[in-house]
């Protein structure tokens, strides 16, 4: 029977807003999934961005080297929290895949959310 853990995202301090310092890839780490086969996360993820200005964030779904795990989105300026990833899954894998982001101006977007860890 599988089972169901609410967790924080793994690049989180005790579950706070992770400062998006890069501004190119390899992204901040936000989260890194698990290296167990059986395991699945499913990612919950919101950005804020502190700025005056709107900034351009591209979340690095699992991978850095190819353009199909970019997901890119405008974060308006002073929006308050903007759904960017509505609960996409990554795998467990021998390596380990690692959700990142970038953001057109370091350290003015922030993402926060959480983790559905499903294991077998």
């Amino acid at each position: 029977m599988a089972t169901f853990s609410k967790i924080p995202l793994s690049g989180s301090t005790d579950g706070r807003l992770i400062k998006v310092a890069q501004t190119a890839t390899a992204g901040t780490t936000i989260h890194t999934g698990s290296a167990t086969a059986s395991t699945i996360d499913e990612l919950w993820l919101y950005a804020v961005n502190s700025d005056t200005t709107d900034r351009k964030l591209t979340i690095e779904f699992g991978g850095v080297l190819s353009p199909d795990d970019l997901i890119e989105q405008t974060i308006t300026a002073e929006s308050g929290l903007l759904l960017v990833v509505p609960g996409l899954i990554i795998k467990g894998n021998a390596t380990a895949l690692i959700v990142r982001a970038f953001a057109a101006s370091a350290n003015v977007v922030m993402i926060g959310g959480y983790v559905n860890r499903i294991t077998a």
